[in-house]
């Protein structure tokens, strides 16, 4: 894990952030470490989430890590905050729903972001919230149960289409509340997002914020003298998982190399 970029999420979910982080600095060491043991962060406390946060974060710098993504919503709005106090020179960067971008492009418009329950309850959504509140018509959708599709693997199953028919039907375009916009509020949404999409329909565009994160996990890189010089090197990636099981290991490795 020595001078590893270290990526922490709930589950399999912030691997949608992983494969922006690769994109981006392909020759930079990674090591992704999913919590699925613990799994769900949307509906723990915000004390729990906190603390299971802080503790892998301080695991990863101990072993030696170079910079720690936060690649969970949740966790993020639980703990980046205490974590950057608590260590202010150690690159730390966590990631928040798409609202800008998606607030930018369909002003006046109705968005939803969907997001866990936790995510929408923080003080830190509703500070996201109060300023674009203004620039769209922004309905936060609280959606418990759609990470944990998942997490087991059914991006595409039956019962993972009824469920979003379900949660997303008054949405829909030509329904009374049809949206332009939606933000995934989650990482692992955009697993799911081509079936979201045929959902809510092929004219709402669906915004998420893993390039984002990935830049700035870059910039306070940069900004610290830590990126890698050698650019003949060809970084690597390693899969950890709270719940020892090779299936799991596997299952990861593959959501990383869908297309």
């Amino acid at each position: 894990m020595k001078d590893a970029i270290c990526v922490f999420d709930s589950g399999v979910g912030g691997i949608s952030v992983l494969r922006e982080l690769v994109k981006l600095m392909p020759n930079e060491d990674f090591i992704y470490f999913g919590d699925s043991l613990h799994a769900p962060f949307g509906t723990k406390s915000k004390e729990e989430v906190r603390k299971l946060t802080i503790d892998a974060t301080k695991k990863f710098m101990d072993a030696g890590a170079k910079g720690v993504t936060i690649a969970c919503n949740t966790a993020t709005s639980a703990a980046v905050r205490v974590l950057r106090e608590m260590y202010p020179d150690f690159p730390i960067v966590g990631i928040e729903p798409a609202l800008k971008p998606a607030a930018t492009e369909f002003p006046g418009k109705r968005i939803l972001v969907l997001a866990t329950p936790m995510t929408i309850a923080e003080e830190k959504f509703h500070l996201l919230l109060s300023k674009y509140e203004n620039d769209a018509e922004v309905i936060p959708l609280p959606a418990p149960g759609l990470m944990e599709f998942v997490e087991k693997g059914e991006t595409e199953s039956e019962e993972l289409k009824s469920f979003l028919e379900e949660l997303l039907f008054p949405y829909k375009e030509g329904e009374e509340k049809e949206v332009s916009g939606v933000v995934l509020g989650c990482t692992h949404y955009p697993f799911v997002a081509k079936q979201i999409g045929n959902v809510l329909g092929k004219n709402v565009k669906i915004f998420d914020g893993a390039e984002g994160t990935a830049r700035e996990m870059r910039r306070r890189l940069d900004v610290a003298g830590l990126l890698r010089k050698d650019e003949n090197y060809k970084g690597t990636v390693v899969f950890k998982n709270s719940i020892e099981d090779e299936k799991k290991i596997q299952m990861m490795e593959n959501l990383f190399r869908l297309p």
